[in-house]
């Protein structure tokens, strides 16, 4: 695909639409002294890699992003959508240049309907601020990505992206009623309805979802609520062998519990992620993977009936002593550890993110398997995650590794991690997406017709392939 330089014209046509303010390019940036922010626009939490773009354009309504997609259809322009750049897929980098269109600006919470539990907004709400908003009405949003206090909706959206909560309540898509969008050609329309139920033609919503900005531009949100859990209980598991922790999860669910969080944390993980936040933690030498558990609802007596028999599961298994949580500081501390993991990763190394998913009692035989790869090809990991979902999280370190061990060598092995996912019954990516770095190993786990259908679909949206190119394929 040919894609077009933006002309003068063209940066002239967009000031008109947005406002001189928000339009910014690499020469404005320097003589604004603004090039660190410009800058930011071509990276995100991906490894180390970086794309500048063409222009960055920051719109603030519907139809000032309608009028930007029929210039850049018409022009060939390639066009990346971005939200808080907290990817973790290379999803939001214009890697063909063009104009990064952020939707930063779309920050509003149109309205919370209480009758109804839903609510209305826009893409640039920060996931957690929305979460807050509805919790003060007694209403619950529960996606919750490790991110979530500076991630954006849209990209939860682009992503489906999930969290802790997923393992009892769902992901993205599970709460979302319809979407305004912006085709690429610059029609605005609504996917689907405001209701519970609906058997009206294909469904446009979920197709829209963890689309990773392929398809349109999402400009408007109307979720489903739930009410909010008054009660909660979080326990710390610590245990002397990681496979041992990570079989437990399934016998935890076969025990008839289904925990509001399960998250999995081998040593490392939970060390470096406590150091990073100087928070002090005690990490028995005998200790080799965590598993932390939490348990919601509406009635404190039955959450402690409830982890009576997370106990007795427990007992069958070769752990320390338990830590339960016993207050909310005590409790957001663990919580805060489980969700700078990431953060504290990134500080110790460069490293590539591999976002493994299995069914959840194939999750120890993956453990294994990542591990004994490692050997075999000399690399370190650190695995976390949502073991409750099979979720593994598979950072691998590049530490010492060369350029040629890091860009070319491990390929063959992340392919075999793969290949282990898809053996076991899962597959490449349970959140995080596809984007730009995993695109070469989609292969692995849909085949030519399935991805065949795909590439059918994003040339009828988008016939000029003008929409974050480069992307899944």
């Amino acid at each position: 695909m040919t894609y077009q330089s933006l002309t003068p014209d063209l940066l002239v046509a967009f000031e008109a639409i947005v406002g001189p303010a928000h339009v910014l390019t690499a020469q404005r940036a320097e003589v604004a002294a603004t090039a660190d922010a410009y800058h930011a626009y071509g990276h995100d939490h991906t490894e180390d890699l970086h794309f500048a773009p063409d222009a960055v354009l920051r719109p603030g309504t519907a139809a000032e992003v309608s009028q930007i997609m029929r210039l850049c259809h018409e022009g060939h322009v390639p066009v990346t959508a971005r939200g808080a750049g907290t990817g973790l897929s290379g999803g939001a980098l214009p890697i063909h240049k063009g104009v990064v269109l952020s939707m930063e600006r779309f920050n509003k919470i149109i309205d919370i309907d209480e009758r109804n539990l839903q609510a209305t907004v826009e893409p640039g709400v920060i996931t957690e601020a929305f979460q807050n908003a509805v919790k003060e009405k007694g209403l619950f949003y529960p996606p919750d990505p490790a991110s979530k206090g500076s991630c954006f909706l849209g990209g939860n959206l682009s992503q489906s992206s999930g969290g802790p909560k997923a393992v009892k309540y769902g992901t993205t898509k599970d709460y979302v009623l319809n979407l305004q969008v912006v085709l690429p050609n610059g029609e605005i329309i609504w996917t689907g309805a405001n209701t519970l139920k609906n058997a009206t033609g294909y469904n446009l919503t979920q197709l829209m979802v963890g689309s990773e900005g392929t398809l349109g531009i999402i400009t408007r949100v109307v979720f489903r609520l739930l009410p909010y859990p008054q009660q909660n209980i979080l326990m710390l598991v610590p245990f002397r062998q990681e496979a041992q922790a990570a079989e437990a999860v399934s016998a935890v669910f076969r025990a008839g519990i289904i925990p509001s969080g399960m998250e999995f944390m081998e040593r490392e993980a939970i060390a470096w992620s406590s150091d990073y936040l100087k928070i002090p933690l005690t990490l028995p030498d005998d200790i080799t993977a965590h598993l932390l558990i939490e348990l919601d609802g509406q009635d404190l007596d039955q959450l402690y009936k409830e982890a009576e028999q997370v106990y007795a599961v427990l007992e069958s298994y070769d752990v320390g002593d338990i830590l339960l949580a016993d207050n909310a500081t005590q409790k957001d501390e663990l919580w805060r550890i489980r969700r700078n993991i990431g953060n504290a990763v990134r500080y110790n190394s460069v490293y590539k993110e591999e976002d493994t998913v299995v069914p959840r009692a194939e999750l120890p035989t993956l453990l294994r398997g990542v591990k004994e790869i490692g050997r075999r090809y000399g690399f370190k990991s650190v695995c976390y995650g949502h073991a409750g979902d099979g979720n593994l999280h598979v950072n691998i370190i590049r530490g010492e590794l060369s350029d040629e061990q890091w860009n070319v060598d491990l390929r063959r092995p992340i392919s075999e991690i793969f290949e282990l996912c898809v053996k076991l019954g899962g597959t490449i990516s349970g959140e995080h997406g596809i984007g730009l770095v995993q695109k070469g190993y989609i292969g692995i786990a849909l085949p030519d017709a399935n991805l065949n259908l795909m590439r059918g679909i994003k040339q009828v949206f988008d016939p000029h392939s003008i929409l974050n190119p480069g992307k899944i394929f």
